[in-house]
C-alpha cells in the first residue's frame, strides 16, 4: 500500500502517526538482531518504518531485503532509501524492478553523498544531478505505482543561507511527483513551525514528517549536530554539559528533549513524526510513552500474529501455533504455497512444507551465547536455564530470542515449576474465556470483540519422563496431545487429519476467526526446526567438548510434546496439574 494513502488517512483523522527508521547492519548477526528489533518495535505502532541505502555489493540487497521482509513478515509497510549520485538510468531501473517485483511500493528519493567530500556534480560520472531528477525518472517510468518521499531541510541543506533555495527545490519535487516530505533531524522546534508555514506560502501541500533522532550520548550527538549542520539550542547545550560524561544520565534527557518537542510541534499542529532510532528502541519507545502515543490493541495485533502484508497472502488468518517465536521460518518455508488458510485451516493449504535448507542458528555470537548460557555439563545446568528464562532472569535462548510472551506472566511460576522438572518448555499459553479484545494482556482484533485461548504447552522431555507422561495424559478426556522425536515416530490421540483451533475471536458483523491451530503435518514440520536449536547451540562449543556432547543428545534422545487441554473453560493452572509428581525436581540450592 502506498504511504501516502495511511498518511493521508490519519491527518484527515486528525490522529496522530510515528514511523521508524533504520539503517542495514555490516554483519550476519547485526541482521538478525535488527530484524528482532523491527519486530519488538512494531509493537509500538509505527505507521511505517523506512531503511537507509548504499550502493554496491550486498549493501543496497540488504536495504531491499529488509524492507521486503518487514513487508511480509512483520506486516509493517516499509519505505526504501535509494540515492541517484554516481548512478544511471540502468542502474535506478533495475534496483526500482526489484522493489516492485518484491511489493515495495514506496521509495525515499535522496541525491545522496558525493564522492570523497566534493560538493560539484561530476557529469561523466552519472545521469542524475539532484533528487529532483529521481523523482522525475521515478514518476515518467512507473507512473502512479510508487510513493514517493523526499527529504526536507528546515535549516538550509548546507547552512541557513540555503533555506530559501532549499524550499524551492522541494517544491520542484513536488511538481515532479513527490507525494511527502520527511525531514533532517533538528532540535530547534520555533524554527521548524517557521520553515513549515514558509513551505505551505510556497505552495508545498505534501504532508512534512519532522525527523526525531533522541539523544543518545554526548559525543555522537555533538558529531551528529556538526555533521549535519544542526543548529542546537544553548539550552540543551547548558543542560548537556554537566552530564556529559554519564550516558544514561544523556540517555534520559535525550528522551525528555524529545518528548517536549513533540508536544510542541503537536500544538503547532503536527501530526506525524518520524524516528531516526539509529537501530535502538529504548528510547523511541519512552518518548512515545511519554507523549500517550499508544496504539490501540486493535492496531498493532489483528491477529494474535502480524498478517503478512503480501498481496499473496493477503487472505491469510490461521497459522500453526508451533512458529508463534518464528515467523520469518513459517514466511520462508511457505512461501510457494499457492494459496493460504483464510477462516478455516483445510483445503486451500499446500500438502507441503519447504524444507530447510541451511538449517537454524543461534542469534548471538559465541562469545554471547556463552556469557548467557555458560558451559552446561548435565542436565540439571540445562534445565536451570530454562528456569531461569520462565522467571524473567534470562532474556534468550536458542528458541526464543526475546523473554516471554506477556500472557505468559500468568503461568510464569508454574512454567519453571514443571521446567525445574525436566519439561523444557520452548512455547505456551494461557486458557482465556471470552476476554475483550481490547485486553491489553490477551487481546486481538477489533473493538467489541471477545476472544477464547486453549491452555498450550509445548515442550521436550526425555523418552523415560514420556512414559509416565503420556500414561497421564490418555486418562484425560480433554486433553490432545502430539509427541515425537527426531527420527519422527509419533504418538499421539488426535485423529490423522484434524486441525485443532487454540485461539479463535468472535467480533461484530464477522464470521468466527480461528487464527492459531495445533495440526499433525505443520507439527511434524516444525520437529525438524525445533530439535535441530539444540545442535547450533551446540556449535557454539568445541565439537568434541562435554558440553557439545551434552547438547546434542537431547536432541538424539529426547521427545518434543505439544499439550492442548481443550476445556477453555478451566484455570490456566489445571494444565498444569497433569505434570503433578512428574520428572525430577531440581535440587534446592540450583533453584
Amino acid at each position: 500500500m502506498k504511504l501516502i494513502d495511511k498518511v493521508n488517512k490519519a491527518l484527515e483523522d486528525d490522529r496522530c502517526f510515528w514511523s521508524f527508521e533504520y539503517f542495514p547492519p555490516k554483519t550476519q548477526q547485526g541482521v538478525m538482531n535488527l530484524y528482532d528489533r523491527i519486530e519488538r518495535m512494531c509493537n509500538l505502532g509505527p505507521l511505517f518504518i523506512d531503511v537507509t541505502w548504499r550502493w554496491g555489493g550486498k549493501s543496497s540487497d540488504l536495504t531491499l531485503e529488509l524492507c521486503s521482509n518487514s513487508q511480509t513478515v512483520y506486516g509493517v509497510e516499509a519505505n526504501m532509501h535509494m540515492t541517484c549520485t554516481n548512478t544511471n538510468f540502468e542502474l535506478i531501473k533495475n534496483a526500482l524492478d526489484k522493489a516492485k517485483d518484491q511489493g515495495v511500493q514506496n521509495i525515499l528519493a535522496l541525491r545522496g553523498d558525493l564522492p570523497d567530500n566534493s560538493v560539484e556534480f561530476d557529469p561523466s560520472v552519472g545521469e542524475f544531478k539532484y533528487a529532483t531528477d529521481l523523482v522525475r525518472y521515478i514518476r515518467q517510468t512507473y507512473g502512479d505505482y510508487f510513493c514517493i518521499s523526499v527529504a526536507g531541510y528546515p535549516e538550509g541543506c548546507l547552512g541557513p543561507e540555503d533555506i530559501d533555495r532549499d524550499i524551492e527545490y522541494l517544491k520542484a519535487k513536488q511538481d515532479e511527483g513527490a507525494n511527502m516530505v520527511v525531514t533532517q533531524l533538528f532540535y530547534d522546534v520555533d524554527n521548524f513551525l517557521v520553515w513549515v508555514d514558509k513551505c505551505r506560502k510556497a505552495g508545498i501541500t505534501m504532508p512534512i514528517l519532522p525527523g526525531i533522532m533522541p539523544i543518545q550520548n554526548y559525543g555522537g550527538f555533538k558529531r551528529m549536530t556538526d555533521l549535519c549542520r544542526i543548529k542546537v539550542p544553548q539550552e540543551i547545550w547548558d543542560r548537556l554539559e554537566p552530564i556529559k560524561d554519564d550516558d544514561q544520565a544523556i540517555k534520559d534527557y535525550g528522551i525528555e528533549v524529545a518528548a517536549q518537542m513533540i508536544r510542541q510541534m503537536q500544538a503547532g499542529g503536527i501530526r506525524g513524526f518520524h524516528f531516526y532510532t539509529i537501530n535502538l528502541e529504548r528510547s523511541t519507545r519512552l518518548v512515545l510513552e511519554r507523549v500517550g502515543l499508544v496504539p490501540a490493541v486493535s492496531e498493532v495485533r489483528p491477529l494474535p500474529w502480524n498478517p503478512s502484508l503480501s498481496e499473496k497472502r493477503a487472505g491469510e488468518n490461521v497459522r500453526p501455533i508451533f512458529w508463534r517465536n518464528h515467523a520469518r521460518s513459517y514466511i520462508k518455508r511457505t512461501e510457494l504455497w499457492d494459496e493460504f488458510p483464510n477462516g478455516r485451516w483445510g483445503d486451500a493449504r499446500s500438502p507441503a512444507y519447504g524444507e530447510l535448507v541451511h538449517g537454524v542458528q543461534v542469534r548471538l555470537s559465541t562469545e554471547q551465547a556463552v556469557r548467557r548460557w555458560g558451559t552446561p555439563a548435565s542436565t540439571d545446568d540445562v534445565k536451570e536455564l530454562f528456569v531461569r528464562f520462565c522467571r524473567g532472569q534470562l532474556d534468550t535462548l536458542p528458541w526464543s530470542d526475546t523473554p516471554l510472551q506477556p500472557e505468559s506472566a500468568l503461568i510464569q511460576a508454574r512454567l519453571a515449576e514443571i521446567n525445574s522438572r525436566g519439561f523444557l518448555t520452548i512455547n505456551s499459553q494461557p486458557s482465556c474465556n471470552g476476554a475483550a479484545s481490547t485486553d491489553k494482556m490477551h487481546g486481538w482484533g477489533p473493538p467489541n470483540g471477545f476472544v477464547y485461548k486453549k491452555a498450550y504447552l509445548e515442550f521436550f522431555v526425555s523418552s523415560s519422563a514420556m512414559k509416565d507422561l503420556l500414561a497421564r495424559l490418555d486418562t484425560e478426556p480433554t486433553v490432545t496431545y502430539h509427541a515425537v522425536n527426531k527420527a519422527g515416530e509419533l504418538l499421539t490421540n488426535c485423529a490423522e487429519d484434524s486441525a485443532n483451533a487454540v485461539t479463535w475471536g468472535v467480533f461484530p458483523g464477522k464470521e468466527i476467526l480461528q487464527p492459531t491451530i495445533v495440526e499433525r503435518v505443520s507439527f511434524l514440520a516444525w520437529k525438524d526446526e525445533a530439535f535441530d536449536f539444540w545442535n547450533a547451540w551446540a556449535r557454539v562449543y568445541d565439537r568434541a567438548s562435554p558440553a557439545a556432547a551434552l547438547l546434542r543428545a537431547f536432541s538424539d534422545e529426547w521427545y518434543l510434546v505439544n499439550v492442548v487441554e481443550n476445556n477453555f473453560q478451566k484455570d490456566s493452572a489445571s494444565i498444569f496439574e497433569l505434570f503433578d509428581g512428574l520428572g525430577q525436581p531440581l535440587p534446592e540450592k540450583a533453584q
